[in-house]
């Protein structure tokens, strides 16, 4: 092989290295002008697992929540339309007898209707039906964070 084809690809080799090292490490850095990221800190220390439903029959209101959710800390475990879409309101279910958890999730999504339906069924702590009414909470006016140019988690 001819020793500048090596020299190339060893240039390729270490510089991936070299990204990906610096994108993991990214977490911990002061960010730096870039691209901007969610301003919002995470409202739970503990994994509460959500299941978000569309119950109103709009496209792409159960990705609008999941998105809000894990940007707030929750671990929406899965999201989809409801059985029907007869929903007439949007709801909150605590299905683990976690009545705080449901209630901060509702705060999030900004819905008034929270109820305990305990389900053993579902491995969820909370459930959420989205009616055809809602819509995203305004985002608040904080300045936002910039995230690293060599954080490649922002492309994903």
């Amino acid at each position: 092989m001819d020793k500048r084809f090596r020299v190339l690809i060893l240039f390729f080799v270490f510089g991936g290295i070299g990204i990906l090292l610096g994108s993991a490490l990214a977490q911990w850095w002061q960010a730096v002008p870039g691209a901007t990221v969610s301003s919002r800190e995470p409202m739970v220390s503990e994994r509460v697992k959500v299941q978000v439903l569309n119950g109103g029959g709009l496209p792409g209101v159960a990705w609008e929540a999941t998105r809000l959710l894990r940007d707030m800390g929750f671990d929406v475990v899965s999201y989809g339309n409801a059985g029907t879409f007869s929903q007439d309101s949007s709801v909150v279910m605590d299905r683990v007898g976690q009545w705080e958890d449901a209630r901060l999730v509702a705060e999030v999504l900004g819905i008034e209707a929270t109820v305990s339906e305990p389900d053993s069924a579902l491995y969820v702590d909370v459930s959420v039906v989205l009616g055809p009414e809602w819509t995203r909470p305004p985002v608040s006016q904080e300045p936002q964070k910039e995230a690293s140019w060599w954080d490649i988690r922002r492309f994903f």
